[in-house]
């Protein structure tokens, strides 16, 4: 019998992963509006705060408004990174030269030949593939904007009416408070994440651009906001949010000086944010062991790539809180939890 359920669960693993990889077109639009709908309902939550607002505008005008400011700040933000993107992957081709001067200052110091080492080192970056990999990411992003649109409209009118739907379903009183409870926790922790993550990472990527700036790097907006998105993705993705911008600053001035800046003044001031701010702020929002973090990475990014990376915290965090509340998928709401307090 127990083989059995374990085969049964394997096949409905096996099935839920072709499904999340066949049908990614449709799924990852669908979920980056639910995390548009967390961010418009905190937006809201913070214009209630005011009783003049509250009292004399309608919900349904300041959940359009906040909509509205949201989407449009991500087609300027869109078209503003595509614009950077392939200015750099144009201009790139010319910095290939400063390769040269690079392995001679490296001979010079340490008194041997790694020209060719670090030529080939060097020509395997490619950031103009690179470049044009995200241009095309971004594009495609773009390009779901009215389905993103659709999608968010759509969840708010279903709102107004789901309490209702789940209150006919779970009729009994008892069974209605678990589920409606388990829907509060699962808000509160997505906007409490979301809120708090972004507002750390915004801190981190317009302090980082201000250095680059200093430094004279090309397109330091672009770099910035690398570094605010990468700074989503647990463990790694500070790591690459600094090197990718450090390397990119060696090639393009042929120097070592503003790597060394740019490696760590913008190093600092991720780890310095990071350590400090971020748990003063955030607390103990989210509930998810280290290794659970950098798998559920892996795995999320196996599945849709780079934005799978991005959303593999609040997804975890969602597994979390729904498996805490029922008896038999408790224990693995348990072992996904940092402290095992669920």
């Amino acid at each position: 019998m127990k083989i059995q359920n374990i085969a049964h669960t394997m096949a409905v693993i096996a099935l839920t992963i072709t499904i999340l990889i066949l049908g990614q077109s449709i799924i990852l639009p669908f979920i980056i509006s639910i995390l548009i709908w967390f961010i418009v309902k905190k937006m809201r939550n913070l214009l209630d705060k005011n009783s003049v607002i509250k009292k004399y505008i309608p919900s349904w005008i300041k959940t359009g408004l906040a909509s509205l400011v949201i989407i449009i700040g991500m087609v300027i933000i869109g078209e503003i990174l595509a614009s950077n993107i392939e200015s750099l992957a144009a201009s790139y081709p010319d910095y290939s030269s400063n390769i040269h001067s690079i392995s001679e200052q490296i001979n010079a110091f340490l008194n041997i030949n790694l020209h060719d080492e670090l030529t080939n080192f060097l020509l395997t970056i490619d950031f103009s593939a690179y470049f044009k990999s995200l241009f095309n990411s971004i594009s495609e992003l773009l390009g779901n904007t009215v389905m993103i649109v659709f999608y968010v409209t759509f969840l708010f009118v279903e709102e107004s009416l789901f309490q209702n739907k789940i209150q006919l379903i779970f009729s009994n009183k008892e069974k209605h408070s678990g589920v409606v409870s388990i829907m509060k926790k699962v808000d509160k922790s997505m906007s409490s994440y979301i809120s708090l993550k972004s507002l750390v990472n915004l801190l981190s990527a317009t302090l980082s651009y201000f250095i680059m700036l200093f430094v004279g790097i090309d397109s330091p907006i672009f770099w910035a906001f690398l570094i605010f998105i990468f700074n989503f993705i647990p463990a790694i993705g500070p790591i690459i949010g600094t090197i990718f911008p450090a390397l990119f600053a060696l090639i393009q001035f042929g120097e070592f000086t503003p790597f060394l800046i740019i490696l760590f003044g913008v190093g600092g001031t991720v780890v310095t944010v990071g350590s400090l701010v971020e748990p003063r702020l955030m607390g103990n929002t989210l509930n998810i062991s280290p290794l659970v973090a950098i798998l559920s990475l892996a795995v999320w990014g196996s599945i849709w790539g780079v934005i799978g990376m991005l959303l593999s915290v609040p997804i975890t965090v969602a597994m979390i809180i729904v498996f805490s509340q029922f008896e038999k998928t408790r224990p693995m709401a348990i072992l996904l939890s940092e402290k095992g307090r669920v």
